[in-house]
């Protein structure tokens, strides 16, 4: 009897130990799980790099320094990508776990292929995401992450809070499409001379000479003998804010040199009071079909945009609705030359 006592308390003793270790072990499972889940960033102020490497092994660093951001050479970068991802990092939710038949397959696709994006606060780093792809209703993304003190070897399912769309295109590191648009960002106290040439018009051709208050205005050449002062600085005030609008995404570098071989419709010169120069070469843009120009005539080139190279020697595409203040003179000078 006394035996068999003995046997039920040892027994109860070693429920109890198991029982231990295993509520134990629930317990610091369910806070592993509960961690690896906190992909979020309540106060992006914090976050002062990014680093985002893409499958292809493309990769850029984003540091903030005084407020803005830029690469990690402090090369300009255009803000706006930079305020989505700190969305993303602030506004990034579960949405559920992958279904366990899925699960081998996830996993392998994406070790295969991912974006790795380094999130830095306060000069630490403090999380990785690895952002796969999105789920076939396209309103999840598969995703990993990684902290100092733990690593997820199970992809779950995210969102962005309000968003019904997938998250992997707000991670990219194309330097094209992270390079800062403007092209001039003048006030009228800093242009000294803008001088704009039209090779296929030449009579088209002008410039504006700015000399304290003075304003001197040619035409193909010849000095204008009547001016409205007010005509000239309004011309030049176009100068504020000039943008290019997408990088070179479609011609290769044959293409590229073959173009800048052939002879540019304009060229657009500005010098600065300081002495700076900027010189624009305009190449027009084909198109198989015949539109209609600016004058309704019949052009075989796009209306719309053109090729422009940049001082730097990069091809840009640019719109003319954009540069059309810049280029169309006579719309604010008489055609009167002394």
């Amino acid at each position: 009897m006394r035996n068999k006592n003995i046997g039920i308390v040892i027994g109860l003793v070693v429920i109890g130990v198991l029982g231990f270790f295993a509520t134990n072990l629930v317990r610091n499972r369910g806070k592993s799980d509960t961690e690896l889940l906190e992909f979020s960033i309540k106060d992006t102020t914090t976050i002062n790099k990014i680093i985002v490497t893409e499958p292809n092994g493309m990769k850029i660093s984003l540091v903030k320094k005084d407020g803005l951001w830029s690469d990690e050479d402090g090369v300009c970068v255009t803000q706006e990508p930079i305020f989505t991802m700190l969305e993303t990092f602030k506004n990034i939710q579960f949405k559920g776990y992958v279904p366990e038949n899925s699960r081998q397959n996830i996993v392998k696709l994406m070790m295969a292929s991912h974006t790795k994006v380094e999130i830095f606060q306060n000069g630490e780093w403090t999380k990785t995401w690895y952002v796969g792809f999105s789920t076939q209703d396209h309103y999840g993304t598969y995703m990993l992450l990684e902290t100092p003190d733990e690593k997820s070897d199970l992809p779950v399912i995210m969102k962005v809070k309000g968003l019904s769309g997938i998250i992997d295109p707000r991670f990219f590191a194309d330097k094209r499409k992270w390079k800062c648009t403007d092209i001039f960002n003048l006030s009228l106290e800093e242009i000294a001379e803008v001088n704009v040439k039209f090779y296929d018009e030449p009579s088209r051709s002008f410039s504006v000479t700015k000399n304290k208050a003075h304003y001197s205005v040619k035409q193909n050449g010849k000095r204008l003998v009547k001016l409205d002062t007010s005509m000239a600085i309004q011309y030049l005030s176009n100068y504020r804010k000039v943008h290019f609008e997408l990088a070179n995404f479609e011609l290769n570098t044959k293409q590229v040199d073959s173009l800048k071989r052939t002879m540019p419709f304009g060229k657009i010169s500005v010098k600065e009071q300081n002495g700076k120069s900027t010189k624009l070469k305009m190449y027009r843009m084909p198109s198989e079909v015949k539109t209609l120009g600016y004058y309704g005539d019949s052009v075989t080139y796009n209306p719309d945009r053109f090729w422009c190279e940049l001082p730097s020697g990069e091809l840009v595409k640019c719109q003319y609705f954009v540069f059309n203040p810049l280029l169309m003179g006579h719309i604010y000078f008489a055609t009167k030359p002394e």
